[in-house]
């Protein structure tokens, strides 16, 4: 016998400024917490665009430098996975949900499109140095938001953040330098 499933709606977005779904005894205010989930999805988008694009350069590079490229694009995908996690587990923490569905991830990403036709290895790492500079302005307007709201914690993550997205634009650039 087939279980009842219950049907969800595919319309319904949660309207910006009320990301809040659940209670918590965080002293930050409703509004505050409200502002920063709305922050931190906005955020989270990016990280997950941002690893779906460097997954996308990891299986298109080509070249003399395949492997080591190769390898620099998956731990790129890694960390900006890594950034994802933790920038949805604040939302949460906060009382709000982390959007981090491949639609809104869509339709919020402030990074640029990644250049699907690219194979060569230098092209690569200018799309992925790119997409990885957008990435690290975001998050440093994410820590002065963040502390203007007085949300330290939040805060804090984006600037542990903002050191890996550093580190590995440098590898990156590094990289390209190394190239030429």
């Amino acid at each position: 016998m087939p279980r009842a499933t219950k049907e969800i709606p595919t319309t319904a977005r949660p309207a910006r400024g009320r990301t809040l779904t659940h209670s918590t005894k965080n002293d930050l205010s409703e509004a505050t917490r409200a502002a920063m989930c709305d922050l931190l999805n906005a955020r989270l988008a990016d990280a997950v665009d941002l690893t779906i694009q460097a997954k996308q350069a990891h299986w298109n590079v080509k070249g003399p430098h395949f492997f080591s490229l190769h390898e620099l694009f998956d731990a790129v995908a890694d960390g900006a996975r890594e950034y994802a996690d933790l920038i949805a587990e604040r939302a949460v923490q906060l009382g709000g949900v982390a959007e981090g569905t491949v639609q809104l991830v869509a339709q919020r990403s402030t990074i640029g499109e990644y250049p699907i036709e690219i194979v060569d290895g230098v092209e690569h790492l200018v799309a992925m140095s790119a997409a990885l500079a957008s990435f690290g302005k975001e998050v440093r307007r994410a820590i002065d938001s963040a502390t203007d709201a007085g949300d330290m914690g939040s805060a804090d993550l984006f600037t542990e953040v903002s050191r890996g997205v550093d580190k590995h634009l440098w590898m990156v650039e590094a990289h390209g330098q190394a190239t030429r």
